[in-house]
This record gives C-alpha cells, structure tokens and sequence, in this order.
C-alpha cells in the first residue's frame, strides 16, 4: 500500500513558505513564480498556517481587501489536518475528499517535512494502477 513518504519521494520535500506578516500580494507573486497554489505560512520555521488561491479569493476578494495591505496570517488556513509520511494515500485521499480541502501538511515526529496536494494523491493513485497494469500484463504474457 502506497504511503505519504512515496509521495514525497517522487515529488521532493522541498517547502515554499512565508512569513505571517508577507503581504498577499508578495505570496501571490511567489505562487505564480513557482506555478504552484499554496505557500506555507512559517514563523521562526514552525508551521502557522497556509495560504492557498482559494484563501485569497474568499478572504481577499470576495471581502474586498486590497492584497496590498493584507499581510498571510490574516487569511490563511491554521486548522488543515495533519498528516505523516506513513500514512497512505487512500487515507489522504479520504481526508482531502470529507474535509473539501486540496492540502495536507506533512509532519515527521512534530517537524514539519513537506505538503502533499490532492494533485499528488491523484497522480500516485494513477502511477500505482499503471504499475498494477504493467505487472499483470507482464504476468499474461509470461504465461503464453
């Protein structure tokens, strides 16, 4: 069974964080740099938070804030589930799915490790059914 630490072998542990007090508008530029949705909010490299796109529109936009003069920690996520690099993917993909959340923190013994996406969950799923694929074709013909 696939786990959170197969993950994060494939994808790397590396963390883009912010501090709290980053404007939104700097943790938007750093997303869009990196193409990615998320930023890890850290202070003194322990977890805070997250801020994700989906943070700025509903607490950004939709509020009518300027991104300009909000700083992370006003918007971002400090509740997410936590989860560790044992913990397999179908357990991910049930959290990411009960909660509507498309983010988990990974933490190894209290320290924070990387971030694990609902597209990463997706995309493990799909290799290991490719794999599966593979083994049993590979059984069939060895057979013929």
């Amino acid at each position: 069974m696939k786990k959170v630490a197969d993950i994060l072998r494939h994808k790397g542990s590396h963390i883009t964080s912010v501090s709290p007090e980053t404007t939104v508008l700097e943790a938007l530029r750093i997303m869009a740099d990196q193409n990615i949705g998320s930023v890890l909010v850290l202070e003194n490299e322990q977890y805070k938070g997250i801020v994700t796109e989906r943070d700025y529109s509903r607490k950004v936009i939709l509020k009518g804030k300027s991104s300009t003069d909000t700083k992370v920690a006003e918007i971002m996520t400090n509740d997410l589930p936590h989860v560790t690099p044992s913990d397999t993917i179908e357990f991910c993909m049930q959290l990411l799915s009960d909660k509507n959340i498309r983010y988990l923190p990974v933490f190894d013994n209290g320290a924070l490790c990387g971030i694990v996406s609902i597209n990463d969950v997706v995309k493990e799923t799909i290799l290991t059914q490719q794999e599966t694929i593979t083994h049993l074709k590979d059984y069939l013909h060895s057979g013929i």
